[in-house]
């Protein structure tokens, strides 16, 4: 990628605003055990940071899904690529993910996942873009809203790099 870096979100912003996603998760299940399901690639950062920053009983699994492939935004073409190990039936279900763009993945994986008749299921994120948005659909915790800008770094990706960089970023020309 070509430009200079511009950080969006710093390590420090971003470690202060999952602590306070993960204190008003607990509130929310209050006690209850959760299923923390992660959606794989790119919301393994996140999701080990919200998990560490939460009290709750948890159990977590882990589901792969792409939409984006190499590309700067959503093809609107969701894949599952993995099935869960846990069992849902029954349960308190919070399913984490990087970004909410368009909302044509977490909106696949909430129907995919209520059709194993949890209990709830209710949705965090990282960052919502909602001036992508193509269905009808919201997190249920979110913790930055972004403008319409190609990002990077803490688990978000440009092809296969970039994930492991500790902020959120963009580049300028």
């Amino acid at each position: 990628m070509k430009g200079k870096e511009r950080i969006l979100y710093s390590e420090e912003a971003i470690k202060e605003r999952v602590g306070e996603m993960g204190k008003a998760i607990d509130a929310y299940y209050n006690g209850k055990e959760v299923l923390v399901i992660g959606l794989l690639r790119g919301s393994f950062v996140f999701c080990s940071d919200l998990v560490r920053a939460m009290e709750s009983k948890m159990e977590i699994d882990f589901m792969t899904t792409s939409s984006y492939e190499d590309e700067f935004s959503s093809s609107g073409d969701v894949k599952l690529f993995s099935d869960l190990r846990a069992d849902v039936k029954g349960r308190d279900v919070l399913i984490v993910d990087d970004i909410i763009d368009t909302g044509h993945t977490l909106e696949t994986v909430v129907k995919s996942i209520r059709a194993l008749e949890p209990a709830s299921v209710k949705t965090a994120v990282m960052l919502d873009k909602p001036s992508r948005r193509e269905v009808d659909f919201s997190a249920d915790f979110t913790g930055f809203t972004i403008d319409d800008v190609f990002i990077v770094g803490y688990g978000l990706n440009y092809g296969p790099y970039y994930r492991n960089k500790p902020y959120i970023y963009t580049y300028e020309d």
